[in-house]
């Protein structure tokens, strides 16, 4: 009796500490930008939009002579089918990159604007325009639809709209409610459309160089996924049997601990 009494309270003890132990996360794995040191001249602050398909352009276009820039400011307006009347304001028309990366522009035409940054296609239209068309143009484009997706392990995973199409990854993850401390922040992964295929990014936000990576910052469309770490996934993956199983060990041993006393 005195025997099994032992092997009870040792069983407890090492069940115990494991416990501890596996529920503890190490500091290491949690604290951001602590590890490498940079070089503090490669840390750019610069940023480029580069217009992708899919995009929705809204350009507007001033000058000093208001009737001509009219043809180029169309304002889109929704028509009721049985009263053929405008529904609602109208508003700024947006222009829709294709596949192929053009845009069909009011009187110009067809534009290939895929892959260039915004002051390329503002150039772009400023060589269109002057002097035919309008003399000292003012042009503004911005992306209507721009978004990045954040998913898996952070607390408020989904699609977020950046409305001044600028954001670092450090800003999206704050975006998404920071990673939960069951999700690996040394193997975050970005995924990008370039050239018309999909390419991923690994980063590790516990290490510095974070702030030199081609992924610091996001682009449209950019989805960063958080993984979870092992125990995490592990945990996942108990059924409601496994749950069942560990209730009745405990009471099992608790049973046991009291007979043997």
């Amino acid at each position: 009796m005195i025997r099994i009494k032992i092997k009870t309270q040792y069983f407890i003890r090492v069940f115990l500490l494991l416990l501890f132990f596996t529920s503890c996360v190490s500091k290491k794995n949690i604290v951001y930008f602590q590890n490498d040191e940079i070089d503090q001249s490669k840390v750019s602050n610069s940023y480029k939009t580069i217009i992708k398909p899919d995009d929705l352009l809204q350009i507007t276009i001033t000058a000093q002579d208001a009737e001509a820039v009219k043809p180029f400011n169309l304002s889109a307006v929704t028509y009721s089918t049985t009263s053929n009347s405008a529904i609602g304001v109208a508003q700024q028309q947006n222009y829709l990159v294709d596949n192929n990366g053009e845009i069909d522009f009011p009187v110009i035409g067809e534009l290939k604007v895929g892959g260039l940054s915004r002051d390329d296609v503002i150039n772009l239209l400023k060589n269109k325009l002057e002097p035919d068309y309008i003399k000292n143009p003012n042009i503004n484009i911005r992306i209507a639809n721009y978004k990045i997706s954040v998913i898996g392990d952070v607390r408020k995973p989904g699609s977020y709209t950046i409305p001044n199409e600028r954001i670092t990854i450090i800003e999206a993850i704050a975006l998404a409610g920071d990673i939960n401390i069951s999700g690996q922040r040394n193997n975050i992964m970005v995924q990008r459309e370039e050239e018309g295929k999909k390419v991923q990014y690994r980063v590790n936000l516990l290490s510095n160089k974070i702030n030199i990576s081609p992924v610091y910052y996001l682009q449209q469309n950019d989805v960063v996924y958080i993984e979870p770490n092992y125990a995490a996934s592990q945990s996942a993956s108990y059924n409601q049997n496994t749950g069942l199983f560990i209730s009745i060990g405990s009471i099992l041993i608790s049973l046991i601990t009291i007979l043997t006393r």
